[in-house]
């Protein structure tokens, strides 16, 4: 038995578990809690030590997600045309269509956590130095993101799970 495929499914699904819990509590627990902690002038503590720990988490679960799940792309057969079937998912011929959208929306996610979501988190939390009005900025920026981010879940979800179930003949065994 060729354990690599199930390696890869088993670490895409356990880094995307944590990649979207930590996604989904940010967006419905931590946004609304944070703020009422800073209302009663005590949510250093959450930026101090909750905030670093959980996005180190989350981006780095995300990337783990992201390169699992090309690997996984990697391990269908070859699309009957003979194209890559990376490259069939992601030009989303055919059978590949459903994965193919599943991977196009956790890529622009993949991409909003490291690029808009990360680099703003980092002056919101004094990682980096920022003015007050760049923190203003990034925090807005950072809360689109994320929740756009939510938003692109429901449908990657669903695509990569019908997109998995489908295409079972596309896989090599």
């Amino acid at each position: 038995m060729d354990w690599g495929e199930p390696i890869l499914r088993w670490f895409h699904f356990l880094a995307g578990i944590m990649w979207i819990g930590l996604l989904y509590y940010f967006n419905f627990v931590n946004a609304d809690a944070v703020k009422e902690a800073n209302a009663a002038g005590e949510g250093a503590p959450i930026g101090k030590y909750i905030m670093p720990r959980a996005l180190f988490y989350f981006r780095w679960a995300a990337l783990v997600t992201w390169i699992m799940g090309m690997g996984l792309l990697s391990t269908f057969q070859a699309a009957p045309n003979g194209a890559n079937a990376v490259l069939a998912s992601f030009t989303l011929q055919g059978a590949y269509a459903p994965i193919g959208i599943g991977a196009w929306l956790g890529t622009i996610m993949f991409i909003n956590v490291w690029t808009f979501i990360w680099m703003n988190q980092k002056k919101i939390l004094g990682i980096v130095p920022a003015t007050d009005e760049e923190k203003v900025k990034a925090r807005r920026v950072a809360f689109l993101a994320s929740r756009v981010n939510t938003l692109l879940s429901i449908p990657m979800l669903w695509f990569m799970a019908t997109g998995f179930h489908h295409a079972g003949t596309l896989y090599t065994h």
